[in-house]
């Protein structure tokens, strides 16, 4: 599928204990043109994009996370990586690529959530949105394996917790965060 887009997510909450509406999560998606899925970073990054989960709905981006955890912060990347696919205008093979099943199978409807209802609502719409112009799918990835791209998605996903910019990616090395 190498005409395929290839949009790797992941999401970071350094505390996933006891998590509150305060607790600090990122979010974090990288889109990649021309990858063969083996984790050698083949391919090019065309676009990406980072930013905190957002747990009052008061504040613009608020998507209907209830608290900052690592959950939401993967389920935020995938809202905000199909939200870029509406904006851009893209068709074709759209493939998400994520360490996190649980987030793969709340946004395609397979599972059912039992928290963070609303999120789950808003990330199945766009699923199904996004559906209906692209053939969509969603990979699972296995976290911190060394495959380039999931581990940029998951350096961005954690300086956005943080609170700090990306490393651009010339400077970047995989499993430096």
């Amino acid at each position: 599928m190498n005409n395929a887009l290839h949009i790797y997510v992941d999401g970071s909450c350094e505390e996933n204990r006891n998590v509150t509406d305060a607790t600090p999560a990122g979010w974090g998606f990288a889109v990649v043109r021309g990858d063969t899925g083996l984790g050698r970073g083949r391919g090019e990054i065309m676009h990406e994009s980072s930013g905190p989960v957002i747990t009052n709905p008061d504040v613009a981006g608020f998507l209907g996370a209830e608290v900052g955890s690592n959950n939401t912060a993967e389920l935020s990347a995938i809202a905000h990586a199909l939200r870029w696919v509406l904006e851009s205008g893209r068709e074709g093979v759209i493939v998400i690529r994520a360490d996190s099943q649980y987030a793969l199978n709340i946004a395609s409807s397979a599972w059912r959530a039992k928290k963070n209802k609303a999120l789950a609502l808003r990330i199945q719409s766009l699923w199904n949105e996004v559906s209906g112009l692209c053939q969509l799918s969603g990979e699972h990835v296995r976290a911190h394996r060394g495959h380039r791209w999931n581990e940029r998605a998951d350096h961005l996903a954690f300086r956005a917790m943080s609170g700090e910019d990306p490393l651009p990616l010339q400077f970047w090395k995989p499993g430096n965060r």
